[in-house]
């Protein structure tokens, strides 16, 4: 039997724009929270000008903004006038959460900071998101999801020694702390259930990455400062056999790091003497001996038939082992379309188009969008009717540009 969607009756005003905000919302959407993207005249959200642009009936749109953006109703509405601001005020007494993700301060100035949405309504459940949070001493500063990849530590760790990091061509900061908004406000929706209040939540890009090291901040810690994990090209020095390997025609990856997948994989490329060797039975053996277990693994990977034929002899010895496929083989993975993790939509003006799916799956509910990305401003008269203004209200606001359409 299908149940209603998890956040059913629960609405969101999101009041941000680029990624980590936007991508938090859609998840909202997709557990059926009703999300109202507000935008501002005449632009709107910057993402909407981020590509890729596909040209359709009404000009071009961004699949960037209709990815982090679909299913949610749109309202463009000017802030500077005053019943722009009343209907914003309206807006977010109805609302259950509102989401943005600006520097700290600059939303006090325009009336919608948490203190005053929550005199106002104090169920409100309001959610940050911003490089360095609200407090400390760089509180102030602005930044995006790469300042906070460099600062973590997480860069400085990624790459070939010698050489300047790379670029991690995934905008990891803002999807794992869009991530880490979902959560909390989840949670804290549940808290209100039996404290009848809402609160501030306060996320920083930098904190969430910095919480992302899972070996990195103890090793240095419990080691007293002695150990400090640096780059280390394509392997685990501290988790062999953990790495990326080249064969004739690609590359792949192998994890036989556990001991029972090693004691296979040793066998397969060295016989029984070399998976019996005292020195390679624990993991910190196979660490101080890693060098040497390399090159065996790069010389057998590369004396195969290429990559399938790798990957054949591995899963049949469920030593774990992956090819590392480009965009292009992803979306047409078999498992991936099996997942539902693409998504086809019927828009309006572009028709049919795929973009990634979200993860969430459901037993008793389907979070498939009901709608894609709104146009700028495209629910205002929707909206504005059921804040309780009247016919005539609304269409002077619409035509003084109070309300925005594109």
């Amino acid at each position: 039997m299908k149940q209603a969607l998890p956040l059913a009756g629960i609405r969101v005003v999101d009041y941000s724009h680029f990624l980590a905000g936007p991508y938090l919302s859609r998840c909202l959407a997709a557990m059926g929270a009703e999300v109202i993207k507000v935008e501002r005249p005449s632009e709107g959200d910057a993402g909407r000008a981020y590509p890729y642009q596909l040209e359709g009936s009404e000009g071009t749109e961004s699949g960037y903004f209709m990815q982090q953006n679909m299913g949610k109703k749109g309202l463009c509405v000017n802030m500077k006038d005053p019943r722009g601001k009343a209907l914003m005020e309206r807006l977010c007494d109805s609302a259950d959460v509102f989401v943005e993700n600006y520097r700290p301060g600059a939303l006090t100035k325009l009336g919608l900071g948490y203190e005053a949405l929550a005199a106002r309504n104090p169920k409100l459940v309001y959610c940050s998101i911003s490089a360095y949070g609200h407090t400390g001493p760089e509180s102030h500063r602005a930044g995006f999801g790469l300042i906070a990849e460099a600062k973590s530590g997480i860069m400085a760790m990624v790459g070939n020694p010698g050489e300047a990091p790379p670029m991690l061509r995934i905008a990891l900061g803002d999807m794992y702390t869009g991530i880490h908004g979902v959560a909390a406000v989840c949670a804290a929706l549940l808290g209100r259930v039996k404290s009848g209040i809402g609160q501030h939540i306060d996320l920083a890009l930098y904190d969430c990455l910095m919480s992302m090291h899972e070996y990195a901040v103890q090793c240095y810690t419990l080691s007293n400062g002695k150990e400090v994990p640096v780059q280390t090209g394509h392997d685990l020095p501290t988790s062999t056999l953990y790495g990326v390997f080249t064969a004739k025609d690609g590359d792949l990856v192998i994890a036989a790091q556990a001991d029972d997948a090693w004691l296979r994989f040793a066998n397969l490329i060295g016989g029984s003497a070399f998976a019996a060797d005292s020195r390679l039975q624990t993991l910190t053996g196979r660490n101080t001996h890693r060098l040497e277990i390399l090159e065996k693994t790069r010389n057998w990977v590369m004396a195969q038939d290429g990559v399938a034929a790798t990957l054949a002899i591995l899963d049949q010895l469920d030593v774990p082992s992956a090819k590392v496929q480009r965009i292009d083989e992803v979306v047409n993975d078999p498992q991936i379309i099996a997942r539902g993790m693409m998504l086809e939509q019927d828009h309006p003006r572009l028709g049919k188009i795929k973009m990634p799916n979200l993860p969430f799956h459901f037993s008793g509910c389907d979070i498939t969008p009901a709608c894609v990305a709104p146009k700028l401003g495209e629910h205002n008269r929707e909206i504005a009717a059921d804040l309780g203004f009247d016919a005539a209200t609304i269409d002077a606001m619409v035509d003084e540009g109070v309300l925005y359409t594109k």
